[in-house]
């Protein structure tokens, strides 16, 4: 089993930036894709960035797109998501994810995707 664990989340203000990590342990985390979920009370848990097993090629949401950077460095089993100007509507608890493939990252259904492991989530608030 992979197992997730996310640090980096805080609060910042609008414009500024966070760095979050998700530090991988179990299998081999190269051999999964993965990616960012964020989540709030008020919407279902939302697709952020995905990146490939071996972070050749990364993947954002419409709203991630020019901000948001997502990395991985397998040598210490460590994703990243570097987060820039960020917004008020960027407050969100951010989950680390992993999937066989990246394909993963692609919903099946709304609001459903394939993915295979999930981290507990850390909180990111963003005021205005």
């Amino acid at each position: 089993q992979v197992q997730l664990v996310e640090s980096g989340g805080g609060l910042a203000q609008a414009g500024g930036s966070l760095r979050l990590s998700c530090a991988a342990s179990g299998r081999i985390v190269s051999n999964y894709a993965m990616g960012w979920f964020r989540q709030t009370p008020e919407k279902e848990r939302e697709y952020v960035a995905s990146i490939t097993e071996t972070g050749g090629n990364t993947f954002y949401a419409n709203s991630a797109k020019g901000r948001f950077t997502i990395s991985r460095d397998n040598a210490k089993n460590t994703l990243y998501l570097q987060m820039n100007s960020l917004k008020p509507e960027d407050t969100a608890i951010y989950f680390c994810a992993a999937a066989a493939t990246i394909w993963g990252f692609s919903q099946v259904e709304p609001g459903k995707y394939g993915v295979d492991y999930w981290g507990a989530g850390t909180l990111v608030g963003v005021s205005a």
